[in-house]
């Protein structure tokens, strides 16, 4: 009896205590159907708990779970994420069945996709660099508006380029050893393979990577992880193309553990908004994956997106008020069709293999190996063809530019002020035609021809075909209920080949391979081990060089998560060496351009930390902090890699330290977060481009500028806000208030040719070295400084939805030249400043100009029905409703490269030589409609 009695009171005891157990349950269930939803993400948010409903669509939270005032949030791809408020008790079980989730009819991730990966992400023709590609799985409000309302704008998060930025397919970085940026096209297209996303924000911990200052982005293309069902697509649009359709296709995990997901596409049209930008690409993706069982799987992708699109010019104030903003200088009629002389075309396939070792339940292992090949190319005219004449080249052609400023109405204004008439001849010429000359080249390289000569003019593309090999290795191992250890080791090898292709001889046979700006002969020769070459289409000339380039990687991270309190703290290792070969023996360095110039190498570095504060529910704060020391790229390097092996003189590691702070504010009807932040960049180069009238006084030369040890400055304020003010209407207000400006007066030096004109203008083998460039407090072209933008949301029960936003921009600026801000500026070829010099014209001749501030209206709704077991979606889009006429970006041309010559050019109403400029599209549309299953 006693035992009885004392088996009851301890089967009582341990009954009472199991019911003094804190818990949360649930299930989630789907709106339309009430059916339940399994694979939903449910997560307490501010902690480390997370779950996933099961088949039931249930799901249970039993151990560490904080108590009081707490948020719910659930989610899963393809539906809209919702958030609860819950209070927790101590010894209370917690239960709330029946959340409903309903299906994502916005479409406005694969609206920002489409936009993104086709819309000038990283277009050397446009000169914009837009890193909104990295936000496209962000949560806040600031990174979506970001991407969404500003990206049009060319707006960059805190004024930063997108080698900040880190992107990675299946966990292998995607940006490129040349100028560090994503090359966004070689996975346009198959954008609905692209959804499953983990996105780092900033210097915020990442589980693949240690990244950049701007975060990380990586896309898990892996078959059994995609959400099964298929999709076809249509859209159209007059933005970059006019007609899009694509069919994808996830299996999901089959009985046979084979999982697979396929997607195709095609993107065409004419014409964009601009003129004459034709848009012809083609888009395949293969994933396949099998798991051998719970513990080893392998996985193959390939990935093919091939694109050839037409560029755009940047254009002078003269020549936009003459044409309009869609006009391009490019391109040409031929016979009854336009041809654009700038086509750029990317077709870089990539194939990764994906093993995934689980060890055991708390520790992953993921090696890869990654190959992309193929090529990118950029066409253009060359006019400078040459004959043989009494063993020298003479001959070339006229600029066949039609801004070229001999045909511009303000150049003769200002060379026959007396006799107006040339001037209103060149005015109604360009009005009336304005475009290349196709058949005037044409007939110009006929007749040559015929008279035994070679091709004046000719089309040929610049080439860059690379071969990169990468390997890795990253760790995942939970340590304890509080810690998570990330590791990975990296090994990538670049082999970049660099050359000119001739394209279209333009009805001529040969063409000689010399450059025709040279005063000696043997420096005309681009090829001394092959001088007065003649070549045909196909051939390679003018330069023919490798860059060979590897790179060996660590990166450690340990974070660690408490009810209150989540910190991390991380580091990376990086060795990176470069080296150029010279296949040709270029006539202007015979010394220093043929074979293996010296290996470089640079040991990089970064260490990183931070913390979350989780005060209440309700309110948290974070703070990061980190220093990043990075390797050049190959672009800011070599200072001229098409003829020499010179490397930037006193290159060095490029260095950045980062510091943010955010208060972060959740309750169930406002979501917001601030966020103040300074980022300072040191020993930055770069390197341009350019013909320069005034060098040394009245010298005119092609120069290569050097501009070395640049320090930037980047400071400012985020703010974004979001209100459910009902169940149907949602509110959004976001600001970003930034200064960025050059940080100090960086070293200023000129290359070019070692010929007698660099002589005179006082250049020593081809190299002058013209001090500090004053350029402190200068603000950075990086976009609009300031960006505002309100809009509201409306979903509606019988799902549709609408949505519109303005968008304000200011403190958008010119970027300035250096070269006329250096001692080349005010000094005469004596040495001595110009006996005419007035500082106060001239403060005011180096004024940085600043556009003017603009906004910009979008509206964008859709629509979804269920047929069946289809889902129909249809959304469209309307960009600058109000046809905004704006500015994004511009630059100061270098050809006035002293006082006298900007003096005299701004004098007129119209200058010569004024700043050219990119503008933003017009009103545009996007139209899409879609059928799921």
């Amino acid at each position: 009896m006693k035992k009885t009695t004392f088996t009851f009171l301890f089967l009582f005891f341990l009954l009472s205590v199991k019911a003094q157990d804190t818990v949360v349950k649930g299930s989630v269930k789907e709106s339309l159907t009430y059916l339940p939803i399994e694979g939903v993400l449910v997560e307490i948010e501010n902690t480390n708990l997370k779950t996933l409903t099961d088949q039931l669509g249930t799901f249970e939270f039993l151990n560490d779970i904080p108590f009081g005032e707490q948020v719910l949030r659930i989610s899963k791809t393809g539906y809209v994420s919702k958030r609860f408020p819950i209070i927790v008790n101590e010894g209370v079980v917690l239960k709330i069945f029946d959340m409903s989730l309903d299906r994502d009819v916005s479409e406005i991730e694969d609206l920002f996709t489409i936009t993104l990966t086709d819309d000038e992400l990283n277009d050397d023709a446009s000169g914009a660099d837009n890193i909104s590609g990295l936000l496209i799985s962000s949560l806040d409000v600031f990174q979506r508006t970001a991407a969404f309302e500003f990206s049009s704008s060319f707006f960059r998060i805190r004024g930063l380029d997108s080698n900040n930025g880190t992107i990675l397919l299946n966990g292998i970085e995607m940006n490129k050893a040349f100028n560090g940026r994503p090359q966004w096209s070689n996975w346009g297209g198959v954008n609905d393979v692209l959804r499953n996303q983990e996105l780092a924000l900033g210097l915020s911990p990442s589980s693949f990577t240690f990244g950049g200052v701007l975060g990380s982005t990586n896309i898990n293309l892996r078959a059994s992880e995609s959400r099964p069902g298929g999709r076809i697509t249509y859209s159209s649009s007059n933005r970059s193309y006019t007609n899009r359709v694509m069919a994808s296709y996830a299996s999901g995990l089959l009985a046979n553990n084979w999982a697979y997901t396929i997607s195709i596409g095609r993107r065409w049209g004419n014409e964009g908004f601009q003129d004459a930008t034709s848009y012809n690409s083609n888009s395949f993706f293969a994933s396949v994956e099998k798991k051998f069982n719970n513990t080893h799987s392998l996985g193959l992708v390939a990935i093919y997106t091939p694109n050839r699109r037409g560029k755009t010019s940047p254009n002078t104030q003269e020549v936009f008020d003459l044409k309009d903003i869609k006009y391009n200088e490019y391109w040409g009629w031929q016979d009854g069709e336009k041809r654009n002389s700038r086509i750029k075309e990317v077709s870089e396939p990539i194939i990764m293999l994906n093993h995934y070792w689980d060890l055991n339940d708390k520790t992953s292992l993921t090696t890869n190996i990654g190959y992309q090949f193929g090529k990118l190319s950029n066409s253009r005219l060359d006019y400078n063809g040459t004959d043989l004449i009494n063993g020298f080249p003479e001959g070339g052609g006229a600029n066949p530019s039609p801004t070229y400023y001999q045909n511009s109405p303000s150049y003769f204004e200002r060379n026959f002020p007396n006799d107006l008439q040339f001037a209103y001849t060149a005015l109604r010429d360009f009005q009336n035609e304005g475009q290349i000359d196709w058949n005037g080249m044409y007939d110009a390289n006929i007749s040559n021809s015929q008279n035994g000569g070679n091709a004046i003019y000719a089309l040929y593309e610049d080439r860059v075909d690379d071969a990169q090999l990468t390997i890795n290795s990253i760790l995942n191992k939970k340590l304890n209920d509080n810690a998570i250890l990330n590791a990975s080791v990296g090994y990538k090898n670049l082999k970049s080949e660099n050359f000119a292709e001739v394209l279209d001889l333009l009805g001529a046979s040969t063409y000689l391979d010399i450059d025709g700006f040279a005063s000696e002969i043997n420096e005309a020769q681009n090829d001394l081990l092959n001088p007065n070459r003649l070549v045909g289409e196909g051939d390679v000339f003018k330069y023919n060089y490798n860059i060979l380039a590897s790179e060996v990687s660590a990166f450690a991270q340990a974070q660690f998560n408490f009810s209150k309190l989540d910190f991390y703290i991380a580091g990376n290792i990086e060795q990176t060496q470069y080296q150029r070969e010279g296949l040709y023996q270029n006539g202007g360095f015979p010394d220093n351009s043929f074979g293996k110039g010296n290996k470089l190498s640079f040991t990089g570095f970064g260490a990183k930390a931070g913390a979350t504060l989780k005060l209440t529910g309700k309110h948290v704060f974070n703070l990061n902090a980190g220093y990043v020391s990075r390797a050049p790229t190959i672009q800011n390097t070599f200072s001229n890699s098409r003829e020499n092996h010179n490397v930037v003189p006193n290159i060095s590691n490029e260095n950045i330290m980062a510091v943010d702070v955010s208060y972060i504010l959740r309750s169930p009807i406002v979501q917001g977060k601030l966020t103040g932040y300074y980022t300072k960049i040191t020993d930055a180069s770069e390197i341009s481009f350019f013909f320069a009238d005034g060098i040394g006084g009245d010298n005119a030369v092609f120069v290569q500028e050097i501009l070395q040890g640049i320090d930037r400055k980047h400071l400012g304020v985020e703010l974004g806000l979001e209100a459910q003010v009902t169940s149907r209407i949602k509110l959004k207000g976001v600001a970003s208030v930034g200064q960025f400006t050059y940080d100090n007066n960086p070293n200023l030096y000129l290359s070019t040719e070692p010929d007698q004109e660099s002589v005179d203008a006082g250049f020593v083998d081809g190299f002058k070295d013209f001090g500090k460039a004053q350029l402190k407090n200068y603000k950075l072209a990086s976009g609009p400084q300031n960006a505002y933008s309100l809009g509201f949301e409306y979903r509606d029960p019988e799902f549709w939805w609408f949505g519109a936003a303005a968008n304000f921009f200011s403190n958008t600026y010119i970027d300035v030249s250096p070269l006329t801000r250096s001692s080349n500026f005010n000094t005469d070829f004596d040495g001595n400043v110009f006996n005419d010099y007035d500082e106060d014209l001239a403060r005011e001749l180096l004024k940085q100009e600043r556009f003017d501030d603009y906004m910009v209206v979008n509206l964008v709704g859709g629509k979804s029905w269920k047929i069946g077991n289809y889902y129909v979606g249809f959304f469209a889009s309307i960009n600058n409703l109000l046809d905004e006429i704006y500015k994004t970006g511009g630059f100061e041309q270098g050809r006035n490269a002293n006082y006298r010559e900007l003096r005299d050019d701004k004098a007129l109403g119209t200058p010569v030589f004024g700043p050219k400029y990119w503008y933003g599209r017009g009103t545009t549309y996007f139209l899409n409609l879609n059928l799921r299953f």
